[in-house]
């Protein structure tokens, strides 16, 4: 009975060491800030050729995604803009879809990293975080064409900024890995706000 007794005290212990090592040891791991995107600011202005998105956006990259890009591997984030008309007497009416992408990249050759706009301008960086900047402070696109939003009116505009697998130059099973890796889910909430056309 003595001897049983002394096993179960040895096995609580043992498992009170493990719990307390397993805590210990998520204290001391540095969390990744990449579990999403927030989205800061967004807001459109309006220009002489259109309607521009302005917006900020914070995240970093976890390692998984951090690897990739260094391995040469292409990551695409796509920002999707969706502004509608409000109807008090029906659904809004949907009026405009517009999206841009940007894909972050590294050139092995060169040693730099890329950001490049799809239909647009690239630049290059010697580092990974002076390209994220980039990124995270993009230029200001043309969401809406000038003339496409009645003047005077006020619309619901929705934005949406996430990393798009199915744009990846990947191999079919490792694509199928990142689809059911969370590693590779990075997107923000959709963020909603009003804008008056002028």
């Amino acid at each position: 009975m003595a001897r049983v007794t002394r096993r179960i005290i040895e096995t609580i212990k043992s498992g009170l060491l493990a719990a307390l090592l397993l805590v210990f040891t998520f204290a001391q791991t540095p969390a990744f800030a990449a579990e999403g995107i927030e989205i800061v600011q967004a807001h459109l202005e309006s220009s002489s050729d259109g309607y521009r998105l302005s917006a900020t956006f914070a995240f970093e990259l976890n390692r998984t995604l951090e690897d990739a890009v260094n391995h040469g591997i292409p990551l695409h984030f796509t920002t999707q803009v969706e502004i509608k008309r409000p109807r008090w007497y029906w659904f809004d009416e949907s009026t405009i879809e517009a999206t841009n992408v940007v894909i972050l990249s590294k050139n092995l050759l060169t040693n730099e990293y890329q950001a490049s706009v799809v239909g647009g301008v690239q630049r290059s960086f010697h580092s990974l975080e002076d390209a994220l900047e980039l990124m995270r402070h993009p230029s200001r696109w043309i969401a809406a064409e000038r003339g496409a939003l009645k003047s005077g009116t006020t619309y619901n505009v929705t934005i949406q900024m996430r990393l798009t697998l199915e744009s990846l130059a990947l191999s079919k099973p490792f694509l199928v890995d990142s689809i059911n890796n969370s590693d590779w889910r990075l997107a923000t909430d959709k963020k909603s706000f009003s804008f008056k056309a002028d």
